[in-house]
């Protein structure tokens, strides 16, 4: 993957476009200081590196390294990697040997990149930019929905090199034949689970249907539900799963942080949020379009600097919103998850959950949007009350330990606005040097008031200085005394199952039980396979498999059977239908199948069921 070459390239004549296809190869830059290139930087490809340390690159992440140590420039690749961990450079790196300007005349782009949503299709073309920065004749661009068709039409006529796109209007471009995909040699579908949950399958298939069958078709994919295997076992030819940062490993610089609340005190505790945040910037996360709105107008009426974003709203107002969330003139953007896809915005200090997400990965996407770069970030999850349990599956299949804490109350508002105020006039009187007019009328003031009531009227106003006044609002009470007020809580996922004590065998196993059996497909390999990458265990530290009708048995060593019972506790996010428990002897208060009523039993007949009752 290196663009060395013989001699530089001329430079294009006076009044010629340095993009167009008679730039016949990629140039080399002029070669850095060895003092200003990296070690690290020696596989990235040579046109590549001063971009990188112009951006102030000192080595590469783990996604990034990976990928550049399994790619041969041959095979297609599969890359999981945690958000904000690097991979759209990473897949840069990848497609960058492939952008050699033509010696004929090109029909259309070299290489197409397919992402969800605007948002993200900007931010893959942005972030592209500045790395073939210095690749002269690659021109890049990007087709979303929402933008003027015909805007777009004309900017195709000027044959891009890389086009980013949206699936919608990628097919749009070719349907109308302004956007031909013969010479398309490298595609990337980029978060490709997301494009098939947002029902964009056909819209792929059309696409990839549009390009010729010899070319490198790369997934960037969080996880692989049978839809996306689909897709690789069709589309790819030999490909190889590169894997990045593994999930949560990413967001190790974010603090997570779950509130039980009454769901009536849902808009109280989020006031309350804001009102800690402060001047920072806050991603409010609700769960549909009609919410974004609302919740935005509830917050800009109580005085907050607070705007929707979703689907509905037009690309320019998209923008615009956006641009202002940036710049500080919004503290508090309301989004819906699918709005936020590929928001890349620096500076977002809290995220918080108004709504719970569906899944793990919904809730790794969101806090994803905090704590990037490095900087520190908080992610705040509203828990209503009656929906604890389902929010601890949700955050143990993410591979988080929260704390568990009450929701801030009126007083802890308070208190924070009264530090807080304290913290500016403090750095205010160290830093500032008043004029003559400044320490003439604070003579004056001194003059008509003692010291002590100045300095605290002056506090009093700057801690009162913000929106609107706190609401007191209080966590509910813990159901059966699990919670204390005021002191964290591990998760219930990650404690040891109470259905009955584990059971050596021999001193030297354990054995569980899985309700998967013979009538639902089980069988021993696939059983195995299902219990190792659940557990996280190998092979070789499972031992028997005993596989009946409606279930089966299994013994795992004892050395590694209480981490295999504490991440096998929560529902598996692939089959959340499967459950595993530790296999109870007689005694520990299961009774024997021929005992039980046959009301209990599982149906002799389909899928199991997710919740269904255990064949025991």
């Amino acid at each position: 993957m290196s663009f060395a070459s013989g001699q530089p390239d001329p430079q294009p004549e006076t009044g010629s476009d340095p993009a167009s296809p008679e730039s016949a190869t990629v140039p080399v830059p002029a070669e850095m200081p060895a003092a200003a290139e990296p070690l690290a930087f020696a596989a990235v490809p040579e046109a590549l590196r001063a971009p990188l340390a112009r951006r102030g690159f000192a080595q590469l992440t783990a996604v990034q390294a990976a990928v550049l140590a399994a790619d041969d420039g041959e095979r297609d690749l599969q890359i999981t990697s945690q958000t904000g961990s690097g991979k759209t450079v990473a897949l840069g790196f990848v497609l960058a040997a492939r952008l050699r300007a033509r010696a004929t005349m090109p029909k259309g782009p070299n290489t197409l990149i397919i992402t969800p949503t605007r948002e993200l299709a900007q931010q893959v073309k942005e972030e592209l930019a500045w790395l073939y920065a210095d690749l002269r004749g690659v021109r890049l661009d990007c087709v979303t929905g929402g933008t003027h068709v015909g805007a777009e039409q004309m900017r195709l006529q000027r044959l891009p090199v890389v086009l980013v796109g949206t699936p919608g209007r990628l097919l749009d471009h070719v349907r109308s034949g302004s956007l031909d995909l013969a010479e398309v040699t490298q595609v990337v579908l980029d978060e490709a689970d997301q494009m098939l949950d947002l029902g964009f399958r056909d819209d792929l298939l059309a696409i990839l249907a549009a390009m010729p069958a010899e070319r490198r078709t790369h997934l960037v994919s969080a996880t692989f539900p049978p839809e996306v295997r689909e897709l690789t076992r069709e589309y790819q030819r030999d490909p190889l799963h590169v894997y990045g940062t593994a999930l949560g490993a990413a967001h190790q610089d974010i603090e997570h942080v779950v509130h039980p609340i009454e769901t009536k005190d849902r808009y109280a505790a989020l006031v309350n949020l804001l009102l800690l945040a402060g001047d920072e910037r806050t991603l409010v996360f609700v769960r549909t379009r009609a919410e974004t709105a609302q919740v935005a107008d509830q917050l800009t009426a109580d005085g907050f600097a607070a705007q929707p974003i979703s689907g509905e709203l037009s690309q320019v107002l998209r923008t615009r919103t956006l641009a202002a969330f940036k710049k500080g003139l919004v503290t508090a953007l309301i989004a819906t998850d699918v709005a936020a896809r590929g928001l890349d915005i620096e500076g977002v200090t809290t995220v918080v959950h108004f709504d719970p997400p569906m899944d793990g990965a919904i809730y790794t996407h969101r806090s994803g949007r905090t704590g990037r770069a490095g900087q520190k970030g908080r992610s705040v999850l509203l828990a209503p009350k009656g929906a604890e349990r389902r929010v601890r599956r949700i955050l143990d299949s993410a591979r988080v330990r929260p704390t568990w804490a009450p929701v801030p109350d009126a007083a802890t508002v308070r208190q924070h606005q009264r530090a807080a105020a304290e913290a500016a006039l403090r750095s205010a009187l160290a830093e500032s040097q008043p004029g003559a007019e400044t320490r003439e009328f604070a003579e004056r003031l001194l003059a008509e008031f003692a010291p002590v009531d100045l300095v605290a009227g002056l506090l009093r106003k700057l801690a009162t200085h913000a929106p609107r006044a706190p609401f007191d609002v209080r966590s509910p009470a813990a159901p059966s005394g699990e919670r204390e007020r005021g002191r964290d809580a591990a998760p219930r996922a990650a404690r040891t199952p109470r259905s009955a004590p584990l059971r050596a065998d021999d001193g030297a196993r354990v054995r569980f039980k899985i309700n998967w059996g013979t009538t639902q497909g089980g069988e021993p390999k696939r059983i195995l396979a299902h219990v190792c990458r659940r557990g996280e265990i190998s092979s070789r530290e499972v031992g028997a498999i005993d596989v009946r009708a409606f279930s089966a048995t299994f013994d795992v060593s004892a050395a590694v059977a209480g981490e295999f019972a504490q991440r096998v506790a929560a529902r598996d996010a692939r089959d959340p239908h499967l459950v595993i428990v530790p296999f109870p002897a007689r005694g520990h208060g299961v009774a024997p199948r021929e005992e039980r009523p046959r009301s209990a039993l599982r149906p002799r007949t389909g899928r199991p069921r997710f919740g269904a009752a255990f064949d025991f």
